[in-house]
């Protein structure tokens, strides 16, 4: 199932998290940062944009950390 989710730089996925509504609320350093969205979970984002995020951390965060659906996250992957 994991092979449906892309690999993204974190620059893509901070662009994703954004259409969720999610804002960076904290920095911690260079590379951490706290997102937060109203009514959703707060994260930590390891911020490394020459780094890809592989397919099953995306949707470790999308799915397990964010509480999206699989269809859901698929959906704000792809621009929906």
């Amino acid at each position: 199932m994991t092979g449906e989710f892309p690999s993204l730089k974190a620059r893509q996925l901070l662009r994703v998290l954004g259409r969720l509504g999610y804002q960076v609320t904290r920095q911690d350093g260079s590379s951490h940062r706290w997102l937060e969205a109203e009514g959703r979970p707060r994260l930590r984002l390891a911020f490394h944009d020459r780094v890809t995020v592989g397919p099953g951390l995306v949707r470790q965060i999308l799915v397990k950390q964010v509480g999206l659906t699989v269809e859901e996250a698929l959906e704000v992957i792809h621009g929906g």
